[in-house]
C-alpha cells in the first residue's frame, strides 16, 4: 500500500520567527525552535501560539533535545559557544552549563550508558563524556576522529554502545561501560569516505544505520556487522528523477516507522518543496516515488522536518497534524492532512497519514 498524505497537506500555521530556523525538536508540550540569533523560541505543536525564549548561547545551536531523564520540562542544547546548556521551559531560565573547553566547539550531544547518565558531546575532534546529574567530566576521546565530530548517538536499546561520525568520514562505535578510552573502548570504524551530516538508526532492532553526508549521498550500514549494505552516490539525481518538479538539491533527513518498518529520505529543491521518498535497501537499494509533497510552505531551503508521528506527546495526538518544518526563510510551517472530504478520508499510521488503494495517484500539495 502506497504510504502518503490524503488530501494533501496544507500549510495551517506558517509563524515567522524573523530569523533562518536552524533546528527543531519537540516534547509533549513544546516545540522549541532554534534561530540564527542563537535564541530558542518556544511554540505549542498543536496551535502554534509562542509561550517564549530562552537567551544564553553565544554561537550557533546545533542541537536540542528533551531527553534529560526524569526532567520533562528541562530542554538541552549545544552550541559553537562551547557548551551544552539545560534550561527550564517553565521560566525560560537556563539551570545548569556544561562547558567543552574554551577552544571546542560543541556539534551533537547525546544521553544514553548503561545507568542513563552519561551525556556525550562531539566536538572538534574530540568525544567528551560527562555525568550530567553532576556535570563533571568523566572521559575525553581524541584519537578516535581527526576532524568535527557531527553527530553522537546512543543506540536504541543498547545504552551503553555509542555511534560517532565525522567530518573525517568515519563512523565510530563505542562501549561506553567503565572507564571509557580510545584503546580499549573503539570496537568498530566504518569508513564511509567522504564528511558526515546526519545519521540515525532504523530497523525493529534497530540494527541498521542510515547515513547522510555533505556531498548530498546516502547509504545503509549494519552497525554491528561493521558493514556498508547500500550506498546512493547518485542520491539527488535518483530522486528527482522520481518526481516531476525541480531537481533535488539537499537532502534535510530521515524518517523511519518501526511500526511499518519503512525509511524515507526528505528531500528538497531551492525553492522550499519538499518529497518524501522510500527507501527500499533489499536486496538492492531503491529510491522510490515521493509518497508526500510538501509544496507552497517555504520560499527558501528547508533546514528541519519534524513528522507528527516522531512525537509522543501533543503532536502526535493533534488532530490531522502531519508535521513542522523550518526554513532558511525564517518560516516555521506547520502541515495538515485535511480530512473533511469524506470519499478520500485517511486513516493515521504511526508514520504518515495512508491512503486508500483506489486513490494512490500522486498530486502535489499545497497551502491553502
Amino acid at each position: 500500500m502506497a504510504l502518503r498524505p490524503t488530501p494533501p497537506p496544507s500549510v495551517w500555521a506558517s509563524r515567522t520567527p524573523s530569523k533562518p530556523i536552524s533546528a527543531t525538536i519537540t516534547s509533549s508540550k513544546l516545540l522549541p525552535v532554534s534561530l540564527s540569533t542563537n535564541t530558542i523560541k518556544l511554540y505549542s505543536p498543536a496551535t502554534g501560539q509562542y509561550f517564549g525564549e530562552c537567551k544564553g548561547h553565544s554561537g550557533t545551536i546545533h542541537e536540542i533535545s528533551f531527553s534529560i531523564p526524569s526532567s520533562a520540562h528541562v530542554i538541552c542544547s549545544c552550541s559553537s559557544d562551547g557548551t551544552v546548556r539545560a534550561w527550564d521551559t517553565r521560566t525560560f531560565k537556563q539551570v545548569s552549563t556544561l562547558r567543552a573547553g574554551s577552544s571546542q566547539e560543541v556539534f551533537s550531544f547525546s544521553f544514553g550508558g548503561s545507568s542513563g547518565n552519561l551525556l556525550a558531546g562531539g566536538c572538534n575532534a574530540q568525544i567528551l563524556f560527562w555525568d550530567w546529574r553532576n556535570g563533571k567530566q568523566v572521559a575525553c576521546l581524541e584519537e578516535s576522529h581527526m576532524d568535527d565530530v557531527t553527530q553522537v548517538r546512543f543506540i536504541p536499546e543498547k545504552q551503553n554502545k555509542l555511534i560517532s561520525s565525522s567530518v573525517d568520514g568515519l563512523l565510530c562505535l563505542f562501549d561506553t561501560d567503565g572507564q571509557i578510552d580510545d584503546d580499549n573502548h573503539l570496537e568498530s570504524v566504518m569508513n564511509v569516505e567522504t564528511s558526515i551530516a546526519k545519521v540515525g538508526f532504523f530497523g525493529q532492532m534497530n540494527q541498521k544505520l542510515w547515513c547522510l553526508t555533505h556531498i548530498e549521498t546516502l547509504s545503509i550500514w549494519d552497525w554491528e556487522e561493521g558493514k556498508r549494505e547500500v550506498n546512493f552516490e547518485e542520491a539527488r539525481s535518483s530522486a528527482s528523477d522520481r518526481w516531476n518538479l525541480d531537481h533535488v538539491d539537499y537532502f534535510v533527513d530521515c524518517h523511519y516507522s518501526k511500526v511499518d518498518d519503512r525509511l524515507w529520505v526528505i528531500g528538497g529543491t531551492g525553492s522550499g518543496t519538499l518529497g518524501y521518498f522510500p527507501i527500499s535497501h533489499e536486496p538492492l537499494g531503491v529510491i522510490g516515488s515521493p509518497e508526500a509533497i510538501l509544496e507552497g510552505g517555504h520560499a527558501g531551503v528547508v533546514r528541519t522536518v519534524l513528522p507528527a508521528s516522531s512525537s509522543h506527546g501533543g503532536l502526535a495526538s493533534a488532530k490531522g497534524v502531519f508535521g513542522w518544518t523550518g526554513g532558511e526563510d525564517g518560516r516555521l510551517c506547520c502541515w495538515l492532512s485535511d480530512d473533511s472530504i469524506g470519499a478520500d478520508r485517511s486513516w493515521i499510521s504511526s508514520a504518515l497519514i495512508m491512503k486508500s488503494q483506489k486513490a494512490r495517484s500522486r498530486t502535489r500539495h499545497h497551502p491553502y
